[in-house]
């Protein structure tokens, strides 16, 4: 975020900056990032968390209507696949049958010996505890 590449910059504000990533997915694949220093969404500071948001949300209509296309993929890696250590959201222009069949996949499905409520519980746990 010091400028110190070379970026094709789509939206630059005075706290966020959304460039085009240079190994896109599919051209028009744009990248979202704060010019303020933040590994994960989790430490995106909760006053800065809507305008990143609502911003998303912007650019996914432009990529979709700009680029006339019929959907997105709107996405966060926090650590892991994280190629760079810095926050950074990624709309993806999407079409059906686009040949994208890398993402979501293995599947790995609760079972009557590892049931999905155990997962469940551990989650609320930490969201009641968060409140």
């Amino acid at each position: 975020m010091a400028g110190e590449l070379a970026a094709t910059v789509v939206l630059d504000e005075p706290d966020l900056l959304a460039f085009l990533d240079t190994k896109p997915v599919f051209r028009g694949h744009v990248l979202l990032a704060p010019k303020r220093h933040v590994r994960t969404f989790a430490e995106l500071p909760d006053g800065d968390v809507g305008n990143f948001a609502r911003t998303a949300q912007r650019l996914e209509r432009a990529v979709e209507t700009g680029l006339d296309m019929p959907g997105s993929m709107v996405l966060v890696n926090n650590v892991v696949s994280q190629s760079v250590p810095h926050l950074h959201l990624h709309v993806i222009p999407r079409r059906p049958k686009d040949g994208l069949r890398f993402w979501l996949g293995p599947r790995h499905p609760y079972s009557d010996d590892d049931p999905p409520e155990g997962y469940a519980q551990r989650i609320r746990a930490v969201l009641e505890s968060d409140q």
